[in-house]
């Protein structure tokens, strides 16, 4: 029972990274894509919308460096945690490979989302312009 309880850790350590990522497309990603496809309307209206979301791209710099240490702090415990026993009852042990594989996919999906948003806050502005 411990082990599928370390599992349920490590599957929320990757599911906190992954939402911490999202954090960085709706700060920086999202407003640069609008810029990019010339929908300065739209990104006018988000930001009248939700007006805290200027304050969230000047700090863009501790958005993605908290983001980046919650991404390395969840792939530590998933490397940590892949060579855990899984429980010896069948049904705790199919529990346990598939919250193994939940936890890989969802970490995989937030560095994607990650790079994503990295592309677009840091680097797309640099290329296009």
């Amino acid at each position: 029972m411990g082990n599928l309880s370390s599992h349920k850790k490590v599957v929320a350590a990757s599911t906190m990274a992954l939402f911490t990522t999202l954090g960085t497309l709706v700060c920086c990603a999202l407003p640069a894509l609008f810029v990019t496809l010339g929908a300065g309307a739209a990104l006018a209206g988000l930001v009248s919308t939700v007006p805290w979301l200027v304050e969230f791209s000047r700090h863009k710099l501790w958005v993605f460096g908290g983001a980046a240490a919650l991404l390395l702090l969840a792939g530590g415990m998933l490397w940590q945690a892949k060579n855990l026993p899984c429980p010896a009852d069948a049904a705790q042990a199919k529990a346990c490979t598939n919250l193994r594989r939940l936890s890989w996919w969802i970490y995989a999906f937030a560095v994607v989302v990650y790079l994503i948003g990295f592309f677009f806050a840091f680097i797309a502005s640099k290329i296009l312009v």
